[in-house]
C-alpha cells in the first residue's frame, strides 16, 4: 500500500511539474487583438456600446467564450465571424493579452 501512495504522489508531482500544454503569449495576442480594437478598443475598453470591456477579465472566461462563438454555442453574427478562423492558441493568446490588461478602478 505504501509503495502505491508513493507511486501516486511521484506521478502526480511529475504531472504538476510539466509546462502548460500551450503556454499563451500575450505579447502575441496583443497583435493578434488588432481587430478587435474596433468594438473593444486597443486596451480591452469598449468603444462601442454594446460591446463588453474585455481588459482584466480572466484569460479562462474569455477563451470559452471565444471557442463559443467560434463553435456556434454563442450566436452573435460579428463575434462569430471573428473567431471562426481563430485557432485555439490564437484564442489563448488573445485571452492571455486582454487579461494582462490592469484595470484602474477609481470612484466617481
Amino acid at each position: 500500500m505504501r509503495q502505491v501512495v508513493v507511486s501516486i504522489v511521484a506521478t502526480l508531482a511529475a504531472i504538476v511539474s510539466l509546462p502548460p500544454a500551450s503556454a499563451a503569449s500575450a505579447a502575441a495576442g496583443k497583435t493578434k487583438a488588432a481587430a478587435c480594437a474596433a468594438c473593444h478598443g486597443p486596451l480591452g475598453k469598449a468603444t462601442m456600446p454594446d460591446a463588453p470591456n474585455l481588459a482584466g477579465q480572466p484569460a479562462m472566461y474569455l477563451a470559452e467564450q471565444l471557442k463559443a462563438y467560434r463553435g456556434g454555442a454563442r450566436k452573435h453574427e460579428v463575434m462569430s465571424m471573428m473567431a471562426k478562423p481563430l485557432k485555439d492558441a490564437d484564442i489563448d493568446d488573445i485571452a492571455a493579452w486582454f487579461a494582462s490588461i490592469q484595470v484602474q478602478v477609481q470612484a466617481p
